[in-house]
């Protein structure tokens, strides 16, 4: 049997995967990380260490995707394949950096409700914005986990190291997936990490945002048992 660990990203925990897993079929093993009970950044790694198998497969998104990368960089040993979903290589763009230390100090002092219909909007697909398997799942991972936790996740991914040039040092097999209607993932940014990893794949989804494995399930199973060679 198959076994793979999957990594959220910010304010997601195991239900980011929800739609995903059962559709990978039996041969299967799904692990989940749970990197929401990490709250800095060495957590963070001591959580992806500690929850994920000695020769891993790693399945991860976004922010937690970046720290596949830094897993599978740190601990060559330690991965087995990499499957990096909406993510980038690249450290934070000064512009991205001051917007959320923005964003920060206006949570610090005001109650927190969640994602706003106009945060939804930059993270989902403008036609999955009516389908409640996606928003309704976002905002309830965001209530459910809170306040304190965004702000602790945004501190601790806040500076991050450009990775793209060390992407050549990945002995591993690696699915990079992306959509060309992902708002916080640039294309050109999949593009530049799949030229600089020999070992690597890249495929682009339709009709999703940001949130690919919850806009696109089916499609993103496809991949991934292609990707495995799972029948």
């Amino acid at each position: 049997m198959l076994r793979l660990d999957f990594i959220p990203g910010t304010m997601c925990d195991e239900r980011m995967w929800s739609g995903l897993t059962p559709l990978l079929g039996d041969g299967v093993d799904c692990r989940f990380v749970p990197l929401q009970a990490a709250h800095d950044r060495a957590a963070m790694r001591q959580t992806i260490a500690e929850h994920s198998a000695p020769a891993a497969n790693l399945v991860a998104f976004s922010l937690g995707a970046y720290l596949a990368l830094e897993h599978a960089l740190a601990h060559p040993e330690r991965v087995n394949s990499l499957v990096l979903i909406a993510a980038s290589a690249k450290g934070l763009e000064a512009d991205e950096i001051a917007r959320r230390q923005r964003t920060m100090k206006v949570l610090a002092s005001h109650a927190y409700a969640g994602m706003s219909a106009a945060q939804l909007r930059e993270f989902v697909h403008p036609a999955n914005m009516g389908d409640p398997a996606v928003v309704g799942v976002i905002q309830q991972m965001a209530l459910d986990l809170g306040k304190e936790l965004l702000l602790a996740q945004f501190a601790a991914s806040m500076e991050r190291a450009d990775l793209l040039d060390r992407l050549s040092e990945l002995h591993c097999p690696v699915l990079l997936v992306g959509s060309e209607g992902d708002q916080k993932v640039a294309a050109a940014d999949l593009g530049a990490m799949q030229a600089h990893c020999p070992n690597s794949r890249l495929t682009m989804l339709d009709g999703c945002g940001h949130m690919i494995p919850l806009e696109a399930p089916q499609a993103l199973a496809a991949t991934i048992r292609e990707f495995y060679l799972l029948t």
